[in-house]
């Protein structure tokens, strides 16, 4: 992943939103998988993932794996400093959010789901 990468991801999650009838999750949504490739980009070596979009009615869930075994986690953010706010900004702006590691312990996948006002009665993922 580049920093191209997460521009162009948006704009294929927003064309899936839009389509699907998820328009007023949208700007959630893009907002926090930007924060996710970010992520990616700066501590994966190499830059390796895979991006996955979930829709169901009213809903989508958004998956970032890599192959790095490192667990992120929030930081205490310093109002001053340049970084540290991604996963403040994902728990912010998505319903739900969590980390999934790799059973082999080589990887994990970080995911997040945005709800519209209409499906937030709806199912949800495990």
């Amino acid at each position: 992943m580049g920093a191209h990468s997460a521009r162009h991801l948006r704009r294929v999650l927003r064309l899936y939103l839009v389509r699907s009838g998820l328009a007023e999750v949208t700007d959630a949504a893009e907002l926090a998988l930007t924060e996710l490739v970010a992520n990616v980009v700066r501590h994966v070596p190499g830059r390796r993932g895979r991006v996955c979009f979930l829709l169901r009615p009213g809903a989508v869930r958004v998956e970032v794996a890599d192959g790095c075994p490192e667990l992120p986690v929030p930081a205490a953010v310093d109002a001053l400093g340049e970084g540290g706010r991604g996963l403040v900004i994902v728990a912010a702006v998505a319903d739900r959010w969590g980390v999934t590691p790799y059973a082999d312990g080589q990887g994990k996948t970080v995911w997040f789901e945005c709800v519209s006002r209409c499906g937030r009665s709806g199912p949800r993922w495990p």
